[in-house]
């Protein structure tokens, strides 16, 4: 099934805490940066905290926040 812009399902429907866990624990490297980007990697942003927010699981940048506070 295509969803929006052609791409496929699983681009959209998203992934649960487990299925991520098990998927960050393939990494041989567990002490790597995760970083995330909505632009199919060209922006990337650090994940600066990560809270339950509206009954998801909300990975956040908090660079903004932070740039704002310094002036």
């Amino acid at each position: 099934m295509e969803g929006k812009l052609g791409k496929s399902r699983w681009a959209s429907q998203g992934k649960t805490i487990r299925q991520l866990i098990c998927e960050l624990e393939t990494f041989s490297d567990q002490d790597l940066l995760v970083e995330i980007s909505t632009d199919s990697g060209d922006t990337r942003k650090p994940i600066s905290l990560v809270k339950k927010s509206g009954g998801v699981c909300l990975l956040v940048n908090s660079e903004c926040e932070e740039e704002g506070s310094e002036e």
